[in-house]
């Protein structure tokens, strides 16, 4: 049976690790490195490293943290922000991730997500999509949940995995940092749109939301989450114990 993945997400601004609330707001939190190093330490399965203001800025991704954080971890590390060519795969792959999100670039050039698949592997692409509802209709961000793309969203990342993204992680803005659980009507409709691995982002506030989410939509296949870990409010051990014992399959600590 595979199972269900725990991931960490490192917002980072400025060389630091931040978080906010439905993307705004933000506040300083830790070190990149120290908390990349803990999480690889204690049972997270993978880990995403964000650079959240490189799109916005216009700028690349920072590649000297980056490369102190992947230095010290020994999971799965998934790298995105500011990715817009294939040169910047290159870059942060040479770094020492294991896959790289993309969001925004790909929104500006949709030939980069076949582009990488060709030369990298479906495996290595993942679609990062920033999503809120608009009008009742589900809609795609861009630059950080800055910018309404207009588009709508389950038919945008229907098309980037059709394209060669081999993973889907499903930001949520209405639910991000709100800590009210997951946002399972979106990913439903997005676990029914695409036959690849779903990640859960956005909402986490508790344990059981875990539990929730991995029992209501068992074709998810991992829950990401930010500000819990890093204060401490849940810790993976205990989280993947608790999900064991309802019967959900994990990998052990």
């Amino acid at each position: 049976m595979i199972t269900k993945r725990i991931i960490p997400c490192l917002d980072v601004r400025d060389g630091r690790v931040v978080k906010g609330v439905n993307f705004s707001s933000l506040r300083d939190v830790n070190s990149p490195v120290e908390l990349g190093r803990f999480y690889s330490d204690c049972g997270a399965d993978e880990l995403v490293f964000y650079d959240i203001t490189a799109s916005a800025e216009g700028r690349r991704l920072f590649t000297d943290i980056l490369r102190q954080v992947a230095e010290r971890v020994f999971i799965p590390l998934t790298v995105g922000g500011g990715i817009n060519t294939l040169d910047d795969f290159d870059r942060v792959l040479k770094c020492g991730a294991d896959k790289v999100s993309v969001n925004s670039g790909a929104i500006r050039d949709p030939s980069l997500i076949p582009a990488a698949a060709r030369r990298y592997g479906d495996q290595c692409v993942v679609i990062s999509a920033d999503v809120k509802r608009v009008d009742g209709v589900y809609r795609v961000f861009a630059r950080g949940g800055r910018d309404d793309t207009g588009m709508e969203a389950i038919s945008w990342i229907r098309r980037c995995v059709e394209a060669g993204a081999g993973e889907v992680v499903l930001n949520s803005i209405d639910t991000d940092g709100v800590k009210q659980g997951f946002d399972l009507e979106m990913l439903a409709a997005v676990c029914d749109a695409v036959r690849v691995p779903v990640i859960a982002s956005g909402g986490a506030g508790n344990i059981g939301h875990f539990v929730e989410l991995f029992q209501i939509l068992p074709r998810v296949d991992a829950g990401l989450a930010a500000s819990i870990f890093h204060f401490g409010e849940v810790e993976i051990p205990g989280l993947k114990q608790e999900l064991k014992r309802h019967g959900i399959p994990v990998r052990e600590v």
